[in-house]
């Protein structure tokens, strides 16, 4: 196991599972992730290779045998009746029969209605109330020969699906255990995914899933293409969230039912989430929206003459129409929702709006086979920090401009507690660390209110601007989207709030050149080495790049696009000089070194004398230029994600591919 692996084994014995026995044993069974490992939990809770195999095999055969398939759903019937009892596991609902003063169940997959269900049962488990719950059930079969219209179905035992109890204190004092990256990744590894595959900004949107299990009455939207997984943790990670489809749902069912005085979803669940929630033609209820509205605003809502109160957050996920720059040139990022939802008065009680576009669709590597809390005992710790509140914890570092209105401070605060629950709960962070926090919790409060400043005049432009307290530094924080749209080629790129994306590669070099700095975010688009480089390299004949990784193939391409652009901005009848300083292993040196002396072949006819060394000392990363420049690389050429394949354009278009966080700094040195 790798160093994270052992230490989570170490903090965390029983309370974690190897994620790839999930996949491995869910196969063909329509049941939520926290059901499987929940029985994971109870048999494979461990390192010990030859207990997970056991474990294995155990969780396959009570998946085989207890758990109902509906095709399968009269056999199961037979088999308790023959057997007299028999234990199913299956989603249970429960409804009041005051016709005969007894609450009745409902087997979904089994098919049984009307099952008696003893009141003590209801009142352990009052979530058996609302949509489905899934449980382990002892069933037994009594025919009853005196009484035809009794049901001989009997629930001798029911236990719903998930842990007992978690101890809140217990996860708090390990997680003083794991630096903030690590713990990131465990997180990461938890939802089932590869945290190699992802950028620190990636690895928060997915965390960022996380908010409405922690934080009471969060309201959530994420629009983005499709197969980004924006759903799946809703379905799939707690037992305490639960997923509708966004016009399947009334008055009734969301809030309460005037017919019975039943409360609704809200009443039982820790978090409701809307799927499939965009669709400008979809038939939506006005009247559940103006209740909606009140309820994510004033978190109580009335129907007939009682008002109530409820904690659940709101989610609403879907998917969009358009590419992001033709929404912002020609509609807004909210263009693709129900018509009834395209109010602003709606939107404007969101507290924040995920890029569901920055996030990449999954692809095998992207899921883990390390390990990773079962998701159950997550949930149950989420569920525990729900009573915590950490909404003004960044004001001890920083203070939001006074522009900012109550709503849109509400949302920011929210957005970085739940971000403080998730990521340090024991609310020991450093100010760096929460800068972190409270630039992502600005931009996806800016994300909402920038669109609605394009949707309705009657809202005002507003400066989304902190300072440190430290300090005093004042700093604007600008949506990811907004950076990227394109401006006149020829301006200066060199501010960290612009970005030029050159469609003409042949402009004249008649723009001054200034020192200073160009900030990459992660996930940034439209960024090539024309972008950073090209007008620096005019005039130059001798160029020392210094880079101590160029060893893996996506390096050697972004050497090579390096060198091209060199190509592209040298003058045609002159001759350069290109040196390479990098550093090597020995598993790589001797394979590095036929490429590159395949690629110094290459350019000779370019007039350019490509030279390389290897400096096992080396760690500096920077380009020198003998036209007075010295451009310093944060992270070298190595500013790409990985893309999505060979057939990914990506692959050969620069301007498309997600950057990491990095700095370049131009300095005049001549």
């Amino acid at each position: 196991m790798n160093e994270l692996n052992q230490k989570l084994n170490q903090y965390f014995a029983g309370k974690i599972v190897r994620k790839d026995l999930t996949k491995l044993i869910k196969g063909n069974a329509i049941v939520p992730t926290y059901v499987l490992e929940y029985l994971l939990g109870q048999y494979c809770a461990t390192d010990d290779e030859d207990t997970i195999v056991s474990g294995v095999q155990t969780v396959r055969d009570i998946i085989a045998r207890h758990f109902v398939h509906r095709d399968e759903a009269q056999y199961i019937k037979s088999l308790i009746r023959e057997r007299g009892s028999h234990r199913i596991i299956d989603k249970v609902a429960v409804r009041l029969n005051d016709k005969r003063d007894l609450y009745e169940a409902q087997f979904i997959n089994l098919g049984l209605n009307r099952v008696p269900i003893a009141d003590e049962v209801i009142r352990q488990h009052k979530k058996l109330l609302s949509s489905g719950v899934w449980c382990i059930v002892t069933m037994a079969y009594i025919a009853n020969t005196d009484d035809a219209s009794a049901t001989p179905w009997v629930i001798e035992n029911l236990k719903p699906i998930q842990m007992a109890n978690a101890d809140l204190d217990n996860y708090k004092e390990a997680r003083s255990a794991f630096t903030k990256d690590e713990w990131v990744d465990v997180l990461m590894q938890s939802l089932g995914l590869n945290p190699d595959e992802f950028s620190f900004r990636s690895k928060l949107i997915q965390l960022a899933r996380l908010i409405p299990f922690a934080e009471n009455n969060y309201n959530l939207i994420e629009l983005g293409p499709k197969g980004t997984g924006k759903s799946h943790i809703y379905s799939e990670m707690s037992p305490h969230g639960i997923l509708i489809s966004g016009g399947e749902v009334s008055k009734a069912k969301l809030f309460v039912n005037n017919s019975t005085g039943d409360i609704g979803l809200v009443g039982y669940w820790d978090v409701v989430s809307y799927d499939e929630f965009a669709g400008r033609d979809k038939r939506t209820d006005k009247g559940l929206v103006d209740i909606l509205k009140n309820y994510m605003a004033n978190k109580s809502f009335s129907r007939g003459t009682d008002v109530y109160g409820a904690a659940a957050s709101m989610v609403f996920v879907g998917n969009t129409d358009h590419s992001v720059p033709y929404m912002l040139k020609h509609s807004n990022l909210f263009e693709a929702l129900p018509r009834d939802y395209y109010d602003p008065a709606f939107l404007d009680r969101i507290h924040a709006y995920l890029p569901g576009w920055e996030v990449n669709k999954l692809r095998n590597e992207m899921f883990t086979a390390d390990y990773g809390f079962n998701v159950d005992y997550l949930a149950e710790i989420l569920k525990e920090l729900r009573k915590e509140d950490f909404t003004h914890a960044y004001k001890s570092f920083f203070d939001l401009s006074n522009s900012i209105t109550t709503r849109d401070k509400d949302g920011i605060g929210k957005t970085f507690s739940g971000l403080m629950k998730v990521i340090y709960p024991n609310g020991d962070c450093t100010e760096v660390e929460a800068k972190e926090l409270i630039e992502f919790a600005i931009e996806c409060r800016k994300r909402v209110k920038e669109q609605l400043v394009k949707i309705d005049e009657t809202f005002e432009t507003v400066d989304f601007s902190y300072k440190l307290r430290s300090s005093g530094q004042a700093i604007t924080i600008e949506t990811l989207e907004t950076l990227q749209q394109p401006i006149n080629a020829g301006e200066n790129s060199n501010s960290a709030n612009s970005l030029v994306v050159l469609q003409d590669t042949s402009i004249v070099s008649d723009v001054p050149l200034e020192a200073g700095q160009f900030v990459i975010r992660d996930n940034q688009i439209g960024v090539s080495f024309d972008v950073l480089f090209g007008q620096y390299l005019r005039g130059a004949t001798e160029i020392i790049l210094c880079d101590p990784f160029i060893r893996h193939p996506h390096q050697f391409r972004n050497l090579l696009e390096f060198v091209t652009t060199v190509v592209r901005y040298k003058e045609a009848d002159t001759e350069l000089t290109f040196y390479l300083v990098t550093n090597n292993t020995s598993d790589y040196i001797e394979d590095s070194r036929k490429s590159l002396t395949e690629l110094a072949e290459s350019v000779l006819a370019s007039s350019i004398n490509f030279q390389f060394e290897f400096n096992a000392a080396l760690h500096d990363r920077s380009i020198t230029l003998n036209n007075g420049w010295k451009i310093v690389l944060g992270r070298g050429l190595d500013i790409y994600q990985k893309t999505n394949g060979r057939y990914d354009i990506a692959e050969f278009i620069p301007e498309k591919r997600l950057c990491r966080a990095c700095e370049i700094t131009y300095l005049k040195i001549m």
